[in-house]
């Protein structure tokens, strides 16, 4: 009978299997009226499930209003919610045919077919709120019943729903040996859905909700199948909990990237120039040039050498690097010789013969490349290489190429075409550890810089049950073990997943939270002992024999791309002064002040700072509005006593007006501000 090992290491036992509902009141009745549901062995499970082993256990509560709530109750509250929602649209608009609706890190959706005749809008949220409020008024218990393959499959073609049927079938593919289903009340009586579970105990239970939008979608993601209506939601064990998130959701699109981009004319996508392709309009180069010359002078401060590869290259570079098939789907078509494919063509060659020759390395031809490694490795190939050469440092900000699908494109955070600033490191496997801890303090200081201070860091290892990754386990085993070494010296609590390494090697992430609390994967170092060997590189060791290389891949940034994305969202636009396109904006007062305002202007420009001059018409007033919507580090505001004592009246952003101060201290200032790469004044406050 179970022995249930607790959370704080404490044991109960059993002489009879037992429920999460039983253990709860077991330890205490007000534990039993508080929980949600069971976490037994890492599974989240309903609060009724029966436990029959040895087990560890922990009771799943809403929690406290005035905290963040628990991932599993998010996932248990808002997968009971998203069926709630789905019984209130059948009763809004009957004839609605469900496909699924699985709870996500934000609330749940779920895809839904509507009649042609009557199609969902947000307009009928309100309905829908009114009809979902109702059912968890009632308080019914979420009751789960199971049937035999048969019996199940027989149910679901009866209710006559393809979707269901589809649902049904995948399921037993997936190696399910019964279906089940969960009623809103009494199975039979009151609504249900087949569905895996689990869910809170009653409607009851759910919390606060909200519906949040509409959005198309296609079953299976598939465009050439049929169309779907995707209606999303929030819930929260607390009300309080929900107007935080709501608030965080406001701050976030005032901070979005893509508007505060548009509005400072930072970057475009242009449809003609086609998705995910970015246009650096000035204003944005200026952004990605300092962030490129940051990286760059601290690269060759570091022993990298910078190198230049080509953006294309033969496909079977790409098969000996194993990018090309495990990239295939993400990758754009191959680049085959025009008169090659006529030829095929007149031989009767289908395409789907073509894709199949060219998968399996009978057709030759280019390939956009979807990352650098390849090249880099050619160049560190190219001459013999020595024990005394190594470590090889080699860095470039090389654009790649990944067809992502159109719906997952957004702004600048992901894009099809995107520049890293990539470097890989050839070294003795005695240098590993050192050249890891020297990528991670480089990430740490890009970071540092930039007020991303606020971070957690991921050690990815691999999946030994998956085949997805290619190399000799006792060399994943050392890349592994150099990781959580590196990791330890980082002087952060670091926590390890499965199945999040790169298929060639391990990896250590940075996971950043912004000025909103929003999280980001950003700087990465992977070590990798599969590339050298596929490419059989080698070098000449101290004993005059052939060894093998180890090969470090890092990105501090990842991406120019989503990197100034991210930042442009953190700081809302308000770079620091150094990462400005405009540093400084001259406000004469009038007309008669334009001269003085031409001197100003033209000594800080001759001093490198990026400066321009107002020099319109309107009242000073309106000038330096402008100014502080635009988000200028420094407006300095001249007129006739600035002109005889040399002086300038400046306004900082995020500070106030400074009063008059002379031209030249004002120069020592700001030449202080950019070369100590200084935060912007608020992002200090926060600090």
């Amino acid at each position: 009978m179970p022995t249930i090992t607790l959370p704080d290491g404490s044991q109960r036992s059993f002489d009879q299997p037992v429920t999460g509902f039983e253990l709860a009141g077991d330890i205490g009745e007000r534990l039993q009226k508080a929980a949600l549901g069971i976490v037994v062995d890492g599974e989240l499970q309903d609060l009724g499930s029966t436990i029959e082993r040895d087990s560890e256990v922990s009771i799943i509560t809403k929690g406290s209003k005035k905290e963040e709530a628990d991932t599993e109750a998010l996932e248990l509250v808002r997968h009971s919610c998203a069926h709630v929602m789905a019984e209130a649209i059948e009763r809004v608009i009957p004839g609605a045919q469900l496909v699924y609706g699985p709870p996500t890190d934000q609330g749940f959706y779920y895809d839904i077919r509507f009649p042609e005749d009557r199609p969902l809008s947000s307009e009928d949220f309100p309905a829908i709120e009114k009809e979902m409020a109702a059912i968890i008024a009632e308080d019914r218990p979420f009751t789960r019943y199971e049937l035999d393959l048969e019996a199940g499959l027989e149910k679901v073609r009866g209710e006559g729903s393809k979707y269901k049927i589809d649902n049904a079938e995948r399921a037993i593919e997936a190696g399910s040996d019964q279906l089940s289903w969960y009623a809103t009340g009494n199975p039979g009586e009151n609504w249900e859905d087949l569905c895996r579970g689990p869910h809170v105990p009653s409607t009851g239970r759910i919390g606060a909700f909200k519906l949040m939008s509409v959005a198309s979608a296609y079953w299976h993601g598939d465009a050439n199948s049929d169309g779907l209506t995707r209606v999303y939601g929030t819930a929260f064990p607390f009300p309080a909990q929900l107007q935080r998130h709501l608030d965080r959701l406001e701050e976030a699109k005032r901070r979005d990237h893509r508007v505060v981009g548009r509005r400072h004319n930072l970057f475009k996508i242009d449809e003609t120039v086609g998705q995910g392709l970015v246009l650096w309009q000035p204003n944005g180069s200026v952004v990605r040039r300092e962030l490129e010359e940051f990286i760059r002078e601290r690269l060759i401060a570091t022993g990298y050498d910078m190198v230049y590869t080509p953006h294309v290259g033969k496909l079977d570079l790409y098969r000996t690097s194993g990018h090309f098939p495990y990239y295939r789907e993400s990758q754009f078509p191959p680049l085959i010789n025009g008169d090659f494919l006529e030829a095929l063509s007149n031989e009767g060659c289908s395409c789907a013969e073509l894709s199949s020759r060219i998968g399996e390395g009978e057709v030759e031809g280019f390939m956009l490349k979807p990352m650098n490694c390849p090249h880099h490795i050619k160049i560190y190939a190219a001459e013999p290489r020595s024990y005394r050469d190594l470590p090889v440092r080699l860095a470039e900000f090389g654009t790649v190429y990944r067809w992502e699908q159109s719906g997952e494109l957004n702004g600048l955070t992901r894009v099809r075409g995107f520049t890293q600033d990539d470097a890989h490191i050839f070294c003795t496997e005695d240098q590993v550890a050192d050249e890891i801890r020297g990528c991670l303090d480089l990430v740490k200081l890009v970071l540092t810089a930039l007020g991303l201070e606020d971070y957690r860091v991921r050690v990815g290892l691999r999946d030994k049950d998956s085949s997805k990754y290619t190399g000799d386990p006792a060399r994943w085993d050392r890349a592994e073990q150099a990781c959580r070494d590196a990791a330890e010296t980082l002087g952060v609590n670091f926590s390890e997943e499965e199945g999040e390494a790169a298929f060639y090697g391990p990896k250590i992430d940075f996971v950043v939270s912004d000025a909103i609390g929003r999280e980001w994967q950003l700087g990465t170092v992977q070590v990798d002992y599969n590339l050298p060997e596929r490419f059989d590189l080698n070098y000449t060791g101290a004993d005059n024999a052939s060894h093998r290389p180890v090969m470090v891949h890092r990105a501090p940034f990842g991406s120019f791309e989503r990197f100034v994305g991210i930042l442009i969202e953190h700081f809302e636009g308000s770079f620091p002064t150094w990462l400005s396109p405009e540093q400084v904006r001259v406000l004469p007062i009038s007309e008669k002040h334009v001269d003085y305002g031409q001197l100003v202007y033209s000594t800080l420009k001759n001093s490198g700072i990026r400066v321009t001059m107002d020099d319109s018409n309107e009242r000073v007033n309106a000038k330096i509005k402008v100014g502080a919507e635009e988000k200028i580090p420094y407006l300095l505001i001249v007129g006739g006593k600035d002109a005889e004592a040399g002086t300038v009246s400046v306004r900082q952003r995020g500070v106030g007006d400074l009063g008059a101060i002379p031209l030249d201290t004002f120069m020592q200032q700001i030449r202080a501000d950019i070369s100590e790469k200084k935060l912007p004044p608020r992002v200090e406050e926060q600090d």
